[in-house]
């Protein structure tokens, strides 16, 4: 591999880095205020996780592929209420599809409390119009 091509390929993955920390700070500086501002009864933190290999997809990063949120309610949060949460991510298509091409496969959804969460598939859920 020439060299030139060697580094463009190095740079390419700090780009993606810099790009999938920014949505992450994007997602939390709109979760605060929707909290804050009274929209949402609990704040919501995301941030990157391991991913479930099972989720893999062509974009999908070899590492670090999960994004996962974190609901600060400071109680057990029911199923149900975690799935609403992970459906109410995934309805929205263009950030399911911008998550996709940041490199990330899976979506999770747990609370700060209790040791049970839920998680998706975003390949499962990309609105392509096939």
């Amino acid at each position: 591999m020439p060299l030139a091509n060697l580094w463009n390929r190095i740079l390419s993955w700090f780009r993606e880095r810099n790009d999938r920390l920014q949505l992450v700070n994007d997602f939390n500086m709109a979760a605060r205020q929707a909290w804050v501002a009274g929209y949402v009864p609990s704040c919501l933190k995301a941030s990157i996780s391991h991913g479930c290999s099972d989720y893999r997809h062509s974009f999908s990063r070899w590492m670090a592929s999960g994004f996962r949120i974190c609901v600060l309610s400071g109680a057990q949060l029911s199923k149900q209420d975690i799935k609403y949460i992970g459906e109410a991510i995934l309805s929205n298509e263009q950030l399911v599809r911008q998550l996709v091409v940041l490199g990330w496969d899976t979506l999770e959804v747990h609370c700060d409390v209790g040791n049970y969460g839920c998680r998706w598939a975003l390949k499962d859920h990309l609105m392509l119009g096939c």
